[in-house]
């Protein structure tokens, strides 16, 4: 059996998986430059040892599977960062690391994702027959340097989700939905775009998705989330959440969640069925340690 094949195996007989913390905000506080428009993806090619480090450390901890270093590195993300003609060397270089880390802390079942997400920092959203084409191309990048599946990061809404994951899905890569919410004051729990979670839900019901994520998505809303996604989904369920807030393109970590308290969050999660474990913005490997005794 493949890599991937294994862990959803071990998914399958009701085992529970630990994936890593947040990686672009790591290395934002290593202090790597960003790129304009394109957020911290630049440190792949510009600072790729620290890129290796960070997954390392999360590998160090007890991560199985770590993504990688894409969440920016969208084909719209780097045009709008003045960068689009290094679009496949971020992409693949960003695996690589990923897998150069595996091979360095000697953990050959650790899996290696590929992250994509359709996030702009411009709000110029590409038309919808270019998101997925260049999803498209993203994902064959990352599935020919090695990605042994792929995550969709930050689906913030129903019809950009559907058509990334077309696009994700022409590589023939497994791929993983990661949808982020929030709580609408009404009671209620939208997609960061306003579509209902139990719509999106419902959307990907018939889409040969293997798993969906609650992530990039306050610790506090989480359980909420686990509400609607125990009635709409009856597949397997991660949860990677966040701490800290974005002031407009930096992250700021003031009054970030303590490691201890980020895992007695996931204690609950896991009592709930979550299966797939760890963090998003703002997590650190500190957090992942201490979660990792949760497993």
């Amino acid at each position: 059996m493949t890599r991937y094949e294994k862990l959803m195996d071990r998914i399958g007989k009701g085992e529970r998986i630990l994936i890593d913390g947040g990686t672009g905000t790591e290395v934002d506080r290593r202090g790597v430059p960003q790129l304009d428009n394109a957020w911290n993806g630049g440190g792949t090619l510009s600072h790729p040892h620290i890129v290796c480090e960070i997954h390392e450390d999360y590998l160090r901890h007890g991560a199985e599977i770590v993504i990688s270093n894409t969440f920016a590195t969208s084909r719209h993300a780097l045009r709008d960062a003045g960068c689009e003609e290094h679009f496949v060397e971020y992409n693949r270089r960003a695996v690589e690391l990923a897998s150069q880390a595996r091979s360095n802390m000697a953990c050959p079942e650790a899996l290696v994702a590929g992250g994509i997400s359709y996030w702009t920092w411009t709000g110029r959203n590409p038309p919808l027959d270019d998101l997925e084409n260049g999803v498209a191309a993203q994902a064959a990048v990352m599935a020919e340097a090695g990605a042994d599946f792929l995550v969709l990061e930050m689906m913030i809404g129903i019809e950009r989700m559907l058509v990334t994951l077309a696009g994700a899905q022409r590589s023939g890569l497994p791929v993983w939905v990661g949808l982020s919410c929030e709580a609408d004051g009404e009671g209620g729990i939208r997609l960061l775009d306003g579509d209902a979670l139990g719509d999106a839900l419902t959307a990907l019901g018939q889409k040969n998705v293997p798993l969906i994520s609650i992530m990039h998505t306050d610790v506090r809303d989480v359980d909420a989330c686990l509400d609607i996604v125990d009635r709409c989904w009856s597949g397997a369920v991660g949860v990677y959440a966040h701490t800290g807030d974005e002031i407009g393109d930096k992250w700021v970590f003031d009054n970030m969640i303590s490691p201890a308290d980020y895992a007695a969050y996931c204690r609950g999660w896991l009592a709930r069925g979550v299966q797939v474990i760890g963090g998003c913005c703002g997590i650190r490997p500190e957090h992942i340690a201490e979660v990792r005794c949760l497993i």
